[in-house]
C-alpha cells in the first residue's frame, strides 16, 4: 500500500478545522539523559486523547467528500472507537462501534459520549471485528479499519507533517509501535 506525501498533505488540510495542533514539548529530563534536545509530541492532549482521531477523521471526511457514506461501523477496544465516534458526530454520520466485552468501561462510556452506538461482542478484538463486519454487511454501512486503510494512514501521517512544521531541523523521530497504526 503506497501513501503519497500529497495524500498526507490533503489529510492535513482536511483535519485543520477538526483537530488540535499538538505542540512539541522540550523534555529537560530526556534531553539531559541523552545530551541532545528531545521533544515530545503529546497526542494524549489531542481531542479524544489519542492520535487515532487523525485517521478516523480523515477517512470519514474523504468518504463525505465523495458522497460514499451514510453510516460507519468500526471495531476497537478504545482509542479508534473514540476517534471514529467523534469524527462521525462531527460529520453527522451515524456510527456503530463494536468493542470486546472486556473493553474498559471508561472507553465504552467515552465512545457513547461522543454519540456512537456501542455493541459489546466477544472477549477479544477478533470477535468484535467479526461482529462489526457482520453489521456492515447487514446494514450496508462502511467499515473503518483502525490501521489497514490508506486514508486512515494518511490521517495518522499528519502528525509527522506537524513535527516537520514545528521543528524543520529534526534529525530523528522515534515512534512507539504498539499495533503499528502510527508507525505506518
Amino acid at each position: 500500500m503506497n501513501i503519497a506525501l500529497k495524500d498526507i498533505m490533503r489529510a492535513s488540510e482536511r483535519l485543520k478545522p477538526i483537530l488540535h495542533h499538538t505542540e512539541l514539548d522540550l523534555s529537560s529530563t530526556f534531553s539531559a539523559m541523552t545530551g541532545g534536545n528531545i521533544y515530545l509530541k503529546c497526542e494524549n492532549r489531542q481531542k479524544t486523547g489519542s492520535f487515532k482521531i487523525r485517521g478516523a477523521s480523515n477517512k470519514i471526511a474523504a468518504l463525505v467528500e465523495r458522497g460514499e457514506v451514510s453510516s460507519v461501523v468500526a471495531s476497537s477496544a478504545g482509542n479508534h472507537a473514540q476517534g471514529v465516534a467523534y469524527a462521525a458526530k462531527k460529520f453527522g454520520i451515524p456510527a456503530t462501534i463494536v468493542m470486546p466485552q472486556a473493553a474498559p468501561i471508561a472507553k465504552v462510556q467515552a465512545t457513547e459520549g461522543y454519540g456512537a452506538k456501542v455493541v459489546l461482542a466477544g472477549d477479544c478484538y477478533d470477535a468484535a471485528y467479526t461482529r462489526a463486519r457482520e453489521i456492515c454487511d447487514s446494514e450496508g454501512s462502511t467499515f473503518l479499519h483502525p490501521y489497514n486503510d490508506p486514508e486512515v494512514i494518511a490521517g495518522q501521517g499528519t502528525l509527522g507533517v506537524e513535527i516537520l512544521g514545528d521543528l524543520p531541523t529534526v534529525d530523528m523521530i522515534v515512534v512507539p509501535a504498539g499495533g503499528g497504526g502510527l508507525l505506518a
